[in-house]
């Protein structure tokens, strides 16, 4: 089964039920809203004209409780600005999960807030590191363990350009074609990798199979092809949500983007079994390693 993709009306009262968009996203849906408004100033319009991006990351970002500013590029003034929108942008995304996903509230740890300005067609990556080509989310150099990805977007183009993914196939059939390249866990690298300080935190067996699996779909050409997948535009002013460890997803174009990351402990999830933790478990038939 391909990953849905729900649409809601933000024009409209949220549902009488309010755990029917947590149990979509849960299922591996993207919820895509209309009509939730987020304007920019005269002054931000700049920063959906040209990139303000000093070209060394990817992507512009705040962190931290400071909200450090990365990556930015321009006068003190714009750079400024543009902190400012981030720090709104996460003040939205917060909003937005207040009054559609309250189930929620309280148990999100927000992470990282991102700008980003460029066409995901025109950047000359390796395959790694092409989120053109279908992926699940995992990082590297940060262990997540026993916590969920959830990613709030925003297409924020002014030129009425499209943000383009396609989406694949649910987390359960991939994960039952590639489990079995996946080598061997040892906590004793995982030790090393920490203690080296490769890692910010110890990498949990979790952690390494989602690397791993991460790695094979991208480099697997014939997957990246034929694989079940569908093409999905999101327009100018949509905001579209989703647990980006459990969906299939690749951004094949458009650029102006917003992106809220949001961090959701497995055991606070509406149904904990959901989760790609549990998933594998059950395909493995054991509990991971933590």
């Amino acid at each position: 089964m391909i990953s849905p993709i729900v649409t809601v009306d933000a024009g409209s009262p949220p549902a009488d039920d309010p755990d029917r968009l947590v149990a979509a996203l849960e299922d591996g849906s993207v919820v895509v809203f209309s009509g939730l408004p987020f304007p920019l100033s005269e002054f931000e319009q700049r920063f959906v004209e040209r990139p303000y991006a000093d070209g060394k990351s990817k992507n512009v970002s705040i962190r931290g409780p400071e909200a450090e500013l990365r990556g930015a590029a321009g006068a003190d003034d714009e750079q400024a600005a543009l902190r400012a929108l981030l720090v709104r942008y996460k003040t939205f995304a917060e909003a937005l999960i207040r009054t559609y996903l309250p189930a929620y509230v309280g148990k999100l740890t927000p992470a990282g807030t991102s700008y980003r300005p460029f066409d995901v067609d025109a950047r000359k990556l390796s395959w790694r590191r092409d989120d053109t080509r279908l992926h699940v989310d995992a990082f590297p150099s940060n262990p997540i363990g026993q916590e969920r990805i959830l990613r709030v977007f925003r297409n924020v183009n002014a030129a009425g350009q499209p943000r383009v993914w396609r989406v694949g196939e649910d987390f359960g059939s991939m994960a039952e074609r590639f489990l079995p390249r996946v080598p061997r866990y040892s906590g004793l690298s995982a030790r090393i990798l920490a203690g080296l300080g490769i890692t910010k935190s110890l990498r949990s067996e979790y952690d390494h199979i989602m690397l791993h699996l991460h790695d094979s779909l991208k480099q697997d050409e014939d997957y990246q092809k034929n694989a079940p997948q569908r093409r999905v535009e999101f327009l100018p002013g949509q905001t579209w949500v989703t647990f980006s460890d459990l969906v299939m997803h690749g951004a094949m174009g458009g650029r102006y983007m917003l992106e809220q990351t949001l961090y959701l402990p497995v055991e606070a999830q509406h149904d904990p079994a959901k989760s790609p933790q549990k998933i594998l478990e059950r395909k493995l038939g054991r509990a991971l390693h933590s």
